[in-house]
């Protein structure tokens, strides 16, 4: 079975032209998608480094490639009001000849609110109510329609609608995040795309999964209209020391600590212990695996992703 497999640059400590030239290796390389990510500072390692605006990234790809589809993941909704961010999106659909995805998130980091001076919330509670909204919102405009916001709500729009609409009939809305009771509700309402991690908890990763089916028939959708993703960072190489002796450039690189192999999400392994987790993630129901490299950008693990583990996982 076919899957899809999407590219996500760290946006941080990288210049234009290293990532100008990344998106264009990795479309030649066959990848379906290119992601970038959305905070004010670094989140990997000191804040204080450089990282790009992500919707000026995007379409500065969008003019270097002709292929790929394009966004944020995740973006955090508590950056943009729901209508703006609609037309963002839409913007980069129109330059981009109709690939854009529009990724979403509830925002988790502090700091970078505080930096810029905005609104976090009480808790995580109020994000994810708010991402719900907006989404709603969102949703709606992009398909065509005039919103108001319903009162009492975190938004107050009157009337709002987009001109000119998305290239795209149904231009695709990512959601990020596993909370149980409240993000995969909103996934099951609105999405086109759920991303979460890519495991090793096997058992974890199906409960996770039976629980998005679980909300998806409560809301009185259909699962299979929306496209799981799994993304996480792997570095591969023949061996494991090889894999990590090049990682440990690049926690130099990002000023990381070495803690940071700890994290459920990163991957320093050889070909064939990824592509047997992959074959297992695809089995839970899994079919668009994205996944993540710092800056110095790994084009071995890139390239062996596109032209060896790739094959291995879709035959499999």
């Amino acid at each position: 079975m076919g899957i899809r497999l999407g590219l996500q640059l760290w946006n941080q400590v990288f210049s234009w032209s290293e990532a100008r030239d990344a998106a264009k290796r990795a479309e030649s390389l066959g990848y379906d998608q290119l992601w970038t990510w959305e905070h004010a500072l670094a989140v990997m390692g000191d804040p204080d480094q450089d990282t790009f605006d992500a919707y000026t990234l995007l379409s500065a790809w969008s003019q270097v490639t002709s292929r790929v589809e394009l966004g944020v993941l995740t973006g955090a909704n508590t950056f943009w009001n729901p209508g703006l961010l609609a037309r963002k999106a839409t913007t980069l659909d129109h330059v981009s000849d109709g690939r854009a995805i529009l990724g979403l998130g509830a925002g988790w980091f502090e700091a970078e609110h505080t930096a810029f001076g905005l609104e976090f919330g009480s808790g995580f509670g109020d994000r994810l109510s708010w991402l719900d909204e907006s989404v709603a919102a969102i949703r709606s405009l992009l398909d065509g329609g005039s919103v108001t916001s319903p009162e009492g709500g975190r938004y107050t729009m009157v009337g709002a609608r987009l001109h000119p609409l998305p290239v795209r009939d149904r231009l695709p809305i990512l959601i990020g995040g596993g909370g149980e009771r409240k993000t995969l509700r909103t996934v099951a309402r609105y999405a086109d795309i759920w991303n979460w991690v890519g495991h090793r908890d096997l058992d974890r990763m199906r409960d996770k999964h039976r629980v998005f089916e679980q909300r998806c028939e409560e809301a009185g959708r259909d699962h299979s209209e929306i496209e799981r993703s799994a993304f996480f960072s792997p570095v591969i190489r023949d061996t494991e020391e090889e894999a990590l002796s090049f990682f440990r450039s690049q926690i130099a690189a990002n000023k990381l600590e070495e803690s940071v192999l700890d994290e459920a999400d990163i991957y320093v392994t050889t070909p064939e212990r990824i592509t047997e987790l992959m074959v297992a993630w695809k089995e839970i129901g899994v079919t668009n695996f994205i996944i993540e490299v710092a800056a110095p950008f790994d084009f071995e693990t890139v390239e062996r992703f596109a032209d060896e583990i790739r094959p291995a996982v879709e035959t499999a």
